[in-house]
């Protein structure tokens, strides 16, 4: 099956079957030659007015798959449209976690009565997960799982297993529980196929995999799988209860979901946000950040101001101050991707970060002398003024150095403050190697140049 990001030829498909009415094919299309996965990222990159004509060419039996693989913004735009009764329809047969993900988008009265009108049994499985935040385990986890007890025989198992017609998806062990379903290891299929039927459980399971915590935060449990090479995973409770299972496909999730953070938010916007959204929607979010760095380009105008005298004196200093700023900015921001990437990784603790800091501090010191001697001698032939070269090779390498230093220290403070780094970090330090250049390069000229 192709995929619609490697066949432009979908889009063009669709623009010219909705231009033309010819909407059977592309019905057909939605419904039977895509994927759900697939379908939603049509559907993503469709502008808002023919994305709903889309939505409303979904059978209403495929509607369900493809909202849970849709981008929050969009997702909650989609559903904004729609009753509880109708999102109910369009609920019935997700899994218990991907329930709970689509009623986090929608507004706590409509969540309230969506779970009021669902069957008992699917409202305590989806209450159970919303108790947890959903950046936890508790919160990716599902709890359609299989459980065994360790005191039955392998043929007891599979008889158990051959009156269901299907068991979870991504299922490959079943979990060994004991009477108060307290979690005690694991039976891999593998294992299960491969046994003699007359042997216990308890003699063959694996008992080397911890449960995972409920609280347990999701880049950690993400790491875990990546370093354990899981496909499946318990979660339990703080008395070691089984709650549910976390599986490959919300790890993915996750990892996928904090690459587009860290992207979005270097340039301070929401990882979710929809690529097609209305103008005034769009405007409203960027505005926000847009005026924060209004207020911090006034401070380093500021800072520019207080030296008035000395740029009229020396015309130089003018056509070379923004060359300052423009290096401490760039170091710096390649030191504050490092830790911030870093933090990511959980790779950054206590116990190393003086280390990197030193590090960065000579690294950012020797660019700084290198690339000092080359604007320098630029400076000295473009002005014929070695007073203007000295400042400004001075003025580098102490911008270079603040870079260094903000880019390393940013990072943990924010975290420390509880404020997300990749959204706030790439502002604060543009602000700081600017000021620090600005004021560095002029203070040394007024210095200089009396």
């Amino acid at each position: 099956m192709s995929n619609p990001q490697d066949n432009p030829s979908q889009l063009d498909l669709l623009s010219s079957a909705l231009g033309s009415e010819e909407l059977r094919q592309l019905r057909f299309m939605l419904n039977k030659g895509l994927r759900p996965a697939e379908a939603a990222r049509l559907l993503e990159k469709t502008p808002p007015k023919e994305r709903q004509i889309l939505w409303n060419l979904l059978n209403k039996e495929n509607e369900g798959k493809v909202l849970q693989h849709l981008g929050d913004d969009v997702q909650a735009d989609i559903l904004s449209r729609m009753d509880a009764s109708e999102l109910l329809l369009v609920t019935e047969g997700l899994d218990s976690d991907d329930m709970a993900d689509v009623l986090q988008q929608l507004p706590e009265r409509v969540m309230k009565e969506l779970l009021r009108i669902m069957d008992k049994q699917n409202r305590k499985r989806v209450e159970k997960l919303l108790s947890y935040p959903e950046d936890t385990a508790g919160g990716l986890m599902n709890t359609d799982t299989v459980t065994i007890r360790p005191d039955i025989t392998v043929e007891t198992v599979l008889r158990y297993l051959r009156r269901h017609n299907e068991v979870p998806h991504s299922t490959d062990s079943l979990f060994v529980v004991s009477r108060k379903d307290s979690y005690i290891g694991t039976l891999p299929l593998t294992r299960l196929l491969t046994a003699d039927p007359q042997v216990m459980v308890r003699e063959i399971m694996h008992t080397e995999l911890d449960g995972i915590p409920a609280d347990m935060p999701e880049q950690e449990v993400a790491r875990l799988f990546e370093d354990q090479d899981l496909v499946s995973a318990p979660v339990i409770d703080e008395h070691g209860k089984l709650l549910g299972r976390i599986t490959i496909d919300d790890v993915v999730d996750v990892i996928r979901e904090d690459a587009d953070h860290s992207l979005m938010s270097m340039a301070g916007l929401d990882d979710d946000a929809d690529t097609f959204a209305p103008v005034l929607r769009t405007t409203r979010r960027r505005a926000v950040w847009l005026g924060i760095n209004l207020i911090t380009a006034f401070i380093a105008s500021a800072v520019i101001g207080l030296f008035e005298a000395t740029l009229e004196q020396v015309v130089a200093l003018a056509v070379l101050m923004p060359i300052v700023a423009s290096m401490g900015g760039i170091a710096g921001s390649q030191t504050l991707t490092l830790v911030i990437r870093g933090q990511a990784l959980g790779q950054i603790e206590r116990a190393n970060i003086g280390w990197l800091f030193n590090r960065e501090l000579i690294a950012g010191l020797l660019n700084g002398l290198l690339w000092a001697v080359v604007v320098a001698v630029v400076a000295s032939v473009w002005f014929g003024d070695t007073t203007v070269s000295l400042v400004i090779a001075l003025a580098i390498v102490i911008n270079l150095l603040a870079g260094a230093i903000a880019g390393t220290l940013l990072p943990m403070t924010l975290k420390a403050a509880g404020i997300d780094p990749a959204l706030a970090g790439s502002v604060l330090l543009t602000t700081i190697t600017d000021v620090v250049g600005f004021f560095a390069f002029l203070g040394l000229a007024t210095l200089f140049f009396g």
